[in-house]
């Protein structure tokens, strides 16, 4: 829930209009006192949007920042907005509380300025508390020296796919260097200050190290380090009916302390589906923040496992819960710990554990830009911009977004005609372990370049897709509302369709009276096949006056679109960069615009 606070009758007039921007469910306009609101609001609320002064707002926050049980960790984010709405200020909790990206918000709602000061944000370095993984150390010291260009040593880079870093940040850095240490190991001692300071990271096979092993490796004793913890272990778990949650917490936390392995790397738990509503594992589950997957017994007993028993065979149908869980899981082959029982006073075991670790993937975020319009491009596409370390598209995309982009991202960009070349290249990389972006025009899942990326993708890679403003919907926002009813797009390219095959899509989409949008209608090589297209719609189109919308560069600087007739249409006006849109026999031109009613019977 995010508080908004206000003194006059401007600022509650603008908190109103937030909260309508915002989603009024979302929101909370706090009526009382400004004192008892900010009060209330700081207690109850996740973020706060205060409309007064930053002096007035420091002055009410600083008893409750200084008060026991405040914790920067926990508090909320606060962001300042002046009387006349030109600035937002990200005052308190930037990252942690999120206000940085909440002034963001703020301001594209009441159309002010954002204001932030947190430094890696203000010089474009990416905080190493905003990558999603749980953090622990010397924050401050090593982000100065991220900032300050000094060398940093960066342990574990192969173990989780990051976006692009400054280049003072690198494996080769002296080990007495300020550390950002990646993975799932638990923190060692600090070493003696007069012990030696180690020399490698990886093991004498040339292998990486993980574990304790890894840490020691990274952490000599006094050095600046951040820990970032790879979401990367799963437990698996066996529970005898009415087993109690402190009886399974405890199991899982020894385990993998045992192990050497940090709690905080826990990316889910799994188990057999029987057990699927037994209150102590969901429970367990829910006080270490992680889900619980379920496998059937048949899919448990295709596992082959170090420690097969006879008991949860008889039970639930399966040789093996808990090792074949975790295994199944985390897609593993080998288990960290095999199976232990749990050691509970005077009488029998309720549970049992064993540990695997889900194998290094690459990322994969295929992101759909829009089409041209910077105010198009969605804020998810933004994010996954900068959360990338390589780029991969058509040079004049790069182009078109290189200014998003970090300092030090790779970029793999080519010319027209390399799109297979492009998803091969952006598949391969992710299978490198990297995070990595490919990007095309409009959604890049019509006409661009998830299909060939996903046709190239194995189960070895996650692929997030990033939705995009297509050149269809985007043209249709131009010439009215042309898609109101069932609609069909169809491209014009015969370059990996041949022509008797789209020939009998647009007979079938006449046939079936569907609107239609052509893509890639003409060039200068292909200059007849849209004329034959919209002379078999009017085959079944009744009216000569059927509306056709012709939409050119959209978006862009030299956006242009009419309206015009099946019968007028001039061929010639449209290029690649334009769309046409095709009417059904509802559609009607109403007040130059191109209209589809929602029904075929239009209303007197």
């Amino acid at each position: 829930m995010i508080g908004l606070i206000a003194a006059t009758a401007a600022g509650r007039q603008a908190a109103t209009q937030l909260a309508e921007a915002l989603g009024p469910d979302d929101c909370r306009v706090y009526e009382s006192p400004v004192g008892d609101a900010v009060r209330a609001a700081f207690a109850e609320c996740a973020q706060l949007v205060c409309f007064l002064a930053t002096g007035a707002t420091v002055r009410l926050l600083a008893p409750l920042l200084a008060a026991e049980g405040s914790d920067k960790h926990t508090d909320p984010g606060v962001v300042c907005v002046d009387e006349a709405r030109r600035f937002a200020v990200a005052l308190v909790g930037g990252h942690e509380g999120g206000a940085n990206a909440l002034a963001t918000r703020v301001a594209a709602a009441l159309d002010a300025q954002a204001v932030v000061t947190t430094a890696t944000d203000a010089t474009d370095v990416p905080g190493l508390d905003t990558l999603g993984l749980p953090v622990s150390g010397d924050l401050a010291a090593v982000s100065r020296a991220l900032l300050d260009g000094s060398p940093v040593r960066l342990v574990g880079a192969e173990l989780f796919p990051l976006p692009a870093l400054p280049d003072n940040v690198s494996p080769d850095a002296a080990a007495d260097a300020p550390t950002i240490v990646i993975g799932d190991a638990l923190a060692p001692a600090p070493a003696p200050a007069e012990s030696a300071p180690p020399v490698a990271s990886d093991g004498e096979d040339g292998t990486a190290r993980h574990g304790a092993a890894a840490d020691a490796a990274a952490r000599p004793g006094g050095v600046p380090t951040v820990r970032l913890f790879t979401p990367s272990l799963v437990v698996g778990v066996g529970a005898s009916k009415g087993a109690p949650t402190e009886e399974i917490l405890g199991l899982v936390r020894a385990a993998l302390a045992d192990a050497g392995l940090d709690a905080r790397s826990l990316r889910s738990l799994a188990s057999v589906d029987a057990k699927a509503e037994e209150p102590g594992l969901l429970a367990a589950a829910a006080e270490l923040g992680v889900p619980v997957q379920f496998f059937t017994a048949e899919e448990l007993a295709a596992v082959t496992v170090p420690n097969p028993s006879d008991a949860p065979l008889a039970a639930v149908g399966t040789p093996s819960v808990a090792e074949a869980a975790a295994l199944l899981a985390a897609e593993a082959s080998e288990l960290l710990v095999p199976k232990r029982k749990s050691t509970p006073d005077g009488r029998a075991a309720m549970a049992t554990v064993a540990v695997a670790r889900r194998p290094v993937r690459g990322r994969l975020a295929i992101v759909g830009l829009g089409p041209g319009a910077r105010d198009l491009l969605t804020d998810r596409a933004r994010a996954e911009l900068r959360r990338a370390a390589v780029i991969v598209g058509l040079d004049q995309y790069v182009d078109q977004i290189r200014d998003l982009l970090r300092p030090g991202v790779r970029i793999e960009a080519t010319g027209l005609g390399a799109e297979e070349e492009r998803a091969r290249s952006a598949v391969r990389l992710a299978q490198q372990g990297l995070a990595v972006a490919l990007i095309g025009s409009g959604d890049a899942g019509v006409y661009a370049m998830a299909s060939p990326a996903l046709a190239e993708a194995g189960a070895d890679i996650d692929v997030v897709g990033v939705p995009g403003v297509t050149a269809a919907m985007a043209a249709a926002s131009l010439l009215g509302a042309p898609l109101g009813h069932d609609h069909v797009s169809i491209s014009l390219s015969d370059l990996h369709t041949p022509w008797e095959v789209i020939e009998r899509r647009v007979r079938a989409a006449a046939e079936a009276d569907l609107v239609v949008t052509f893509y890639n209608p003409r060039s200068r090589a292909r200059d007849w096949q849209l004329p034959k297209a919209l002379s078999i719609l009017a085959e079944h189109r009744e009216a000569p006056t059927t509306p056709v919308g012709i939409a050119r560069s959209v978006s862009r600087p030299d956006e242009w679109h009419k309206v015009t007739t099946l019968a007028t249409l001039d061929p010639t006006e449209v290029d690649m960069f334009t769309v046409v849109t095709v009417g059904n026999t509802a559609s009607r031109e109403i007040a130059g615009r191109f209209v589809t009613p929602r029904g075929y019977r239009w209303q007197e």
